[in-house]
Order: C-alpha cells, then sequence, then structure tokens
C-alpha cells in the first residue's frame, strides 16, 4: 500500500483549520501532519515536517496566502500548494498562481472534489475551480472601465475609505476582520491601478465610481 499523501493546513481561524483537519481523517490515503495559523508558522513547518501537500489560505494577517506560496515554493520546491479561499478576486487568483500555487479552489468546494484536487498537487497537476478560471477567461478577453470590475463589497469599503473611515472603523461597520477589510483595500487599489488609500479615494471622486 502506497504511503499517505502528507498535508499541512494553513488557515487563520481555528474553526477552518478544524473542519479540514475533520475532512482528510475521512480519506485513509490523506494525512494530516500539521497545522499553521499563518504563512510565517507554515514556513516554518514545511521546513519540520516536508508536507507533500498545503492547503493555503489567501487571506492571513501578516504573510498572506500569495507571500507564503511564493517562500514555501521557493525554499521547498517538491512541496505543491492549493490556494483554498472564499474569495472569488480575480487579484488574488492571479497572486497565488503567480507565486506558485498548483491549483486554486473555494472553500465550498465538496470534500470528494477536494481530496481529488490533493491527490492530483502530490503529483503536480493542477485542478482550478470554474469559477477562478471564469475570472481568469473574463480578465483575458475584457478591458473594463475603471472601477467597473470592483465588488459590491469592494465598493461599499471604497465608499467607507472616501469617507475617511480607517480600516478598524470599517471592520466594525462591516462586521468583519480587519484582515478581511485589508484584503479587500489591497484589492481595491490593485484593481484602481492606485498606489495608496490617498490616490484610490482622488480616483473614487474623480471618475465618479461610487455613483
Amino acid at each position: 500500500m502506497a504511503e499517505p499523501i502528507r498535508v499541512l493546513i494553513v488557515d487563520d481561524h481555528a474553526m477552518v483549520r478544524s473542519g479540514l483537519a475533520a475532512f482528510l481523517s475521512v480519506f485513509d490515503d490523506l494525512q494530516l501532519v500539521g497545522e499553521a495559523k499563518n504563512g510565517q508558522d507554515a514556513l516554518r513547518l514545511c521546513g519540520e515536517l516536508n508536507p507533500d501537500v498545503v492547503l493555503m489560505d489567501m487571506v492571513m494577517p501578516g504573510i498572506d496566502g500569495a507571500d507564503a506560496i511564493a517562500l514555501i515554493r521557493r525554499e521547498f520546491p517538491g512541496i505543491y500548494i492549493i490556494g483554498l479561499t472564499s474569495f472569488q478576486e480575480e487579484n488574488l487568483i492571479q497572486r497565488a498562481l503567480k507565486a506558485g500555487a498548483t491549483s486554486y479552489l473555494f472553500k465550498n468546494v465538496a470534500a470528494d472534489e477536494l481530496a481529488e484536487a490533493i491527490r492530483k498537487a502530490a503529483h503536480g497537476q493542477p485542478t482550478l475551480a470554474p469559477e477562478a478560471t471564469q475570472v481568469l477567461i473574463k480578465s483575458a478577453t475584457h478591458a473594463p472601465a475603471l472601477g467597473a470590475d470592483l465588488t459590491e463589497r469592494e465598493r461599499e469599503v471604497l465608499a467607507l475609505m472616501v469617507d475617511g473611515r480607517n480600516n478598524p472603523e470599517i471592520a466594525e461597520r462591516l462586521v468583519v476582520s480587519i484582515s478581511t477589510v485589508k484584503f479587500h483595500v489591497s484589492s481595491i487599489l490593485s484593481k484602481l491601478g492606485a498606489a495608496s488609500r490617498a490616490e484610490a479615494v482622488g480616483l473614487a471622486l474623480r471618475h465618479k465610481l461610487l455613483q
């Protein structure tokens, strides 16, 4: 019998790590070897545990998923990484794949599909969620007007930025974590081609993006 595929879970939410751990326990050919709550821990554990596949959350405080993927792939090229997130964001998908993720899936993926993606990743074979494929195709075939690709949530965050709110205030207003707000702000800046919050606010006002 072949050795089980060694899997490391990386997510800043304990409940998500617990759920993924329970999922892995169902499959005899998948073995959980460790859990990390951030990118820094993930890099350290990859050196200590030498997993075959890493399930990497993309939005985390400190070293985020894309940066962690790049660091792990540079230090441990034999470890394959599956980006796993709740956010269907073009910028996030592109950063993950550019950093070296083998696969990209969303957290609502079925258990059997995730298990198969892990098996494929262990052999360097990619799996891309259909939603992610659609985002990349759309990005390659359309050049939207400035701000046209902002999501409804990003527009809400941008409106609060225009109103002068900082990240903790936005997080409180929208009832989300500060790390989630930081992700949205980063995505907004990327989509608008802005180098700073002030520039993003200026673009929003100049181009009337919130009207």
